[in-house]
């Protein structure tokens, strides 16, 4: 995979940033500790602590109830080790989001292809952007901070001058999927500078929504700044990208019944091969691994949360009778439902 220097990740085709080392083949966009760690004793109680993910019925647009109309903002400390399989699912939501990475590794996962991200990089997820992330560090703790807003808060009314002058030109851009942010240049050091310092702003402060609202302006005036160094080459349709929604749609809806490609590809009025180009292109696996994957991810949430025996946790997620439901189960996760069953709910974590 080559490397390039580059700021910015496009909408299918990411420009990986020039790096410092490598990790399982993987391309590294920034150093370990470059900012130092955050002191904790700084970082007051309006920092949500999350550790699994909730979805729109019927969609995987997440689900963020913390978003009020009258301040659409929230703020949280995302703990990746936590989530089932340390893997945060495909989703997308339409509010933006900025993270810091405090401590690990994660890796995210769009359309266009992967960057990882090690403690002392952060960066920006676009509005309605699919994407997965995945914990890498076996050594420390992998914890994330996150702005999550509605760019309302920013732009003010629809239509105004701020939204068509600032906010659109990014929000709007079919290709811009993930603006890394990194520390080996002075631009990405003093946009993580301030992202990081950003977390320790108090909700007990006098004034807190407008200073929020001004850091937030600022970081977002840099970052526009910074997307003038974007490529307009090579900017293909954003179609595959809505067709591939629709079909994890589908299979949100219809995930316990049994399915078949030919249906996944009507949902999206698309061909058997052109499910599976869609498929391996957007989310480089192919329907049946998704799906596969989907069940055992519902599975996991049912032996955590509900009484249901195993056999009844099989049937409800669509993977037939216990012996094969347990095979598959332990192939993906690495071990029985049964034990994961007893470790989750004795709040171990797998």
């Amino acid at each position: 995979m080559a490397v390039v220097p580059c700021l910015f990740a496009l909408r299918n085709q990411v420009r990986f940033v020039r790096t410092w080392s490598s990790y399982q083949g993987c391309s590294f966009i920034g150093g370990y500790g470059i900012l130092g760690l955050i002191n904790w004793n700084e970082v007051v109680h309006h920092m949500k602590d999350v550790h699994c993910i909730e979805f729109h019925p019927g969609s995987r647009e997440e689900r963020i109830p913390e978003l009020a109309k009258d301040f659409p903002y929230t703020a949280s400390r995302a703990t990746l080790d936590r989530y089932i399989g340390s893997t945060v699912p495909w989703h997308w939501h339409q509010a933006v989001e900025l993270f810091y990475m405090e401590s690990g590794c994660v890796e995210y996962t769009t359309p266009g292809g992967k960057l990882v991200f090690p403690a002392g990089s952060g960066g920006f997820v676009n509005s309605n952007v699919l994407h997965t992330t995945r914990a890498i560090s076996q050594t420390e703790e992998n914890v994330q901070l996150l702005h999550i807003f509605d760019v309302s808060l920013l732009a003010g009314e629809r239509g105004s001058r701020i939204e068509q002058k600032y906010i659109l030109p990014i929000t709007s851009d079919p290709q811009l999927e993930i603006l890394p942010l990194l520390p080996d240049h002075a631009a990405g050091r003093e946009i993580l500078k301030r992202l990081k310092e950003s977390f320790c702003l108090s909700c007990d402060t006098f004034g807190y929504e407008l200073k929020l609202r001004e850091i937030l302006t600022e970081l977002w005036l840099m970052l526009v700044e910074q997307s003038h160094s974007v490529s307009s080459s090579n900017r293909n349709s954003a179609g595959g990208n809505d067709k591939i929604k629709l079909m994890l749609i589908y299979i949100h809806e219809h995930y316990p019944e049994n399915l078949s490609v030919k249906e996944l590809a009507a949902a999206a009025y698309t061909s058997e091969r052109e499910c599976y180009r869609i498929f391996r292109e957007h989310l480089h696996t192919t329907p049946i691994a998704y799906l596969t994957a989907y069940r055992i991810q519902i599975a996991c949430q049912m032996l955590a949360e509900s009484k249901a025996s195993i056999t009844e946790v099989g049937t409800a997620c669509g993977m037939g009778n216990s012996s094969y439901f347990g095979k598959v189960f332990r192939e993906v996760v690495g071990c029985t439902p049964r034990q994961y069953r007893y470790e989750r709910q004795n709040n171990n974590t797998i």
